[in-house]
């Protein structure tokens, strides 16, 4: 392993001074910024996925609720580009897996993508001219923006302080970038973190002046068949997802279940048919107790025609997850977001 980081080292300095130089660059202003009047909250972190960006974008949607939350999202993976206002029934293959996911707990809540988000900002204005506040999903590394609250995650089991810039770690941006994040939340927490390391955990981040460091941790919701959200009947779960990090899926199966597999795949994989086939004899070779579980996001992608035929016998169950602070941080975090909400009043509409 440390020989790897020697020989990978000169690539990760040579992407440390490209960073240095960017970021320079927009410091000083020789790269344009803009800035808008209605609030603007960015959701992001320092590495390359896992970090549960999603599953905080939908606690900020329900903590905003009543003020009219609108998303907008890269739409990673997506087979189209440009601008794109998400309906209720667009597939990911259109807007990407986790904007899909998240329209499909929210059907109601305006949500588009766009690479580029100075444009996409005015066209969602356009689009949801009662939007309140834009949440950007993934938008830390975004400078072309300014967002009026900056929130920055960095997973407990691989802080951004002990980690490496790619490709001698998962950075995709040198750890002292953090200091342009307002909130900081240290996600996929133990639920029973103790107040001595999140003590210790918040000096090992040091912190600047104008920043808060909150602790959040993953709650699995009841498993639930994919088509008619019935119960789960069965006890020996073969898991396959697409995901970047599944260690806090391992820990929970293994405290639910006696017996289970778990099949990776790279995150956003798109399965094929083939890939769906082989999970289907898995699970018969291993009985009439065995079932597919699978993630939200991950069935966003299953929800495709060529699909259905497939799966419409298969049992298929799905494990939802939701984010969770502990009671103290949850009151002071709650009311953070909502006090710059309600003190950055939109000055305009766009018609």
């Amino acid at each position: 392993m440390k020989l790897a980081k020697i020989l990978l080292s000169p690539f990760a300095l040579l992407f440390f001074l490209i960073l240095k130089t960017r970021n320079f660059l927009y410091d000083k202003a020789f790269f344009g910024v803009t800035r808008f009047d209605i609030p603007v909250i960015s959701v992001g972190n320092l590495s390359f996925g896992g970090t549960g960006k999603t599953p905080h974008i939908e606690y900020l949607v329900k903590l905003l609720w009543d003020q009219n939350p609108a998303v907008l999202s890269r739409g990673y993976r997506r087979k189209t580009s440009g601008y794109l206002f998400a309906n209720p029934d667009t597939p990911a293959t259109q807007i990407g897996d986790e904007p899909r996911q998240i329209k499909s707990r929210f059907p109601n809540l305006p949500l588009a993508v766009s690479e580029n988000r100075v444009l996409g900002i005015p066209n969602l204005l356009f689009d949801a001219p009662e939007t309140g506040v834009v949440l950007l999903d993934d938008g830390f590394q975004h400078r072309p923006v300014k967002p009026g609250l900056n929130i920055l995650l960095s997973e407990y089991r691989l802080l951004f302080t002990r980690d490496f810039l790619a490709p001698m770690g998962t950075l995709r941006e040198y750890k002292s970038a953090y200091k342009r994040a307002d909130l900081i939340v240290v996600s996929k927490c133990p639920e029973n973190l103790s107040l001595d390391e999140r003590k210790t955990i918040i000096r090992e981040i040091n912190p600047f002046p104008h920043q808060k460091v909150f602790f959040s941790h993953l709650r699995y919701g009841q498993i639930y068949h994919w088509l008619d959200h019935s119960p789960l009947v069965k006890s020996t779960p073969v898991f396959f997802a697409g995901i970047a990090n599944t260690s806090s899926i391992e820990n929970y199966l293994s405290n639910h279940f006696n017996s289970y597999k778990i099949r990776k795949f790279k995150d956003h994989h798109l399965f094929s048919v083939d890939e769906l086939r082989i999970l289907q004899d898995e699970i018969k070779s291993l009985g009439d107790d065995a079932f597919l579980l699978t993630t939200e996001k991950d069935l966003s992608k299953l929800l495709l025609p060529e699909y259905r035929d497939l799966l419409i016998n298969t049992p298929l169950y799905v494990l939802p997850v939701e984010v969770e602070f502990n009671p103290e941080d949850a009151i002071l975090f709650n009311q953070t977001v909502k006090t710059y909400v309600d003190q950055t009043k939109p000055s305009y509409r766009i018609p």
